[in-house]
């Protein structure tokens, strides 16, 4: 089922399985959703294919961990400043 999931809700998403759970188990539950990101979309399955821990246990350890292979078009504009200038 193809579903558009906002990034801001992503986690919400993640905590509908069954933990622990590996990564394939986790890619195909969401191969086909489509992650909306501040600069575009990608698929989420893929996504979740590609972070490096093979199983999870809570949906907050799959968060942080797809956090480490969002692209940059995810946040925003690259190189925008917090204002710290």
């Amino acid at each position: 089922m193809e579903t558009e999931i906002k990034l801001n809700t992503v986690l919400e998403q993640f905590e509908a399985l069954d933990y622990p759970v590996d990564r394939e188990t986790a890619a195909e539950r969401f191969a086909g959703s489509t992650l909306l990101m501040a600069d575009g979309e990608t698929d989420l399955g893929g996504l979740i294919e590609q972070t490096h821990t093979r199983s999870f246990e809570s949906a907050e350890d799959l968060f942080v961990e797809l956090q480490t292979v969002l692209p940059i078009e995810a946040v925003g504009e690259p190189g925008q400043s917090d204002g710290d200038a």
